[in-house]
């Protein structure tokens, strides 16, 4: 196993990621912030945690989003559904979708697919913790990530929470 990213890198990342999408965006109230289910939104919560904190008394509309149906692998594998909470309209918004890991580019695609269903956003954009770069098998690539990393297929990213579910470190392991 090797630590990608430990507790105080994860931390520093954290915050540079909500930096970025404060840069691009000098009204944070214009933009729409969407987690995606199940692991994307303690990458969220943390980014609109740290959004929060650089524009006090901002309203910034944040979103869960399920994709379990829309998956390509859903008669393939079981898939427990997750709560979609997205109580605002995206229509022509600006809307950040935010993930862990991105790896192939299907659970994005399904997240677009999902993401169509609320309205018709102005532009998507694609924030990811670690960015898999070598992987993909769809022509998706994020706008903001943390750590861009190269592995081979056998290996795995995990990114580890420990019990209050706060994420304390990402590792690299082979499967």
């Amino acid at each position: 196993m090797k630590t990608i990213l430990d507790k105080k890198q994860l931390a520093l990342t954290l915050k540079r990621l909500a930096h970025q999408v404060n840069e691009n965006y000098a009204n944070i109230n214009d933009v729409a912030i969407i987690g995606l289910q199940p692991r994307g939104i303690y990458v969220s919560d943390k980014i609109v945690e740290e959004l929060h904190s650089l524009n006090a008394g901002a309203i910034i509309n944040y979103g869960k989003l399920d994709i379990t149906f829309y998956r390509d692998d859903i008669r393939q594998e079981l898939h427990v559904a997750n709560k979609t909470e997205i109580n605002f309209s995206i229509e022509n918004k600006k809307v950040i979708l935010i993930d862990d890991v991105l790896y192939t580019g299907r659970t994005i695609r399904a997240a677009l697919d999902a993401l169509m269903d609320f309205g018709r956003p102005e532009k998507v954009e694609l924030c990811v913790l670690i960015d898999r770069r070598f992987s993909r098998q769809l022509p998706i690539q994020p706008d903001y990530s943390g750590r861009v990393i190269d592995t081979f297929i056998t290996q795995k990213v995990k990114v580890s929470r420990n019990s209050d579910n706060e994420i304390h470190e990402v590792v690299l392991y082979d499967n």
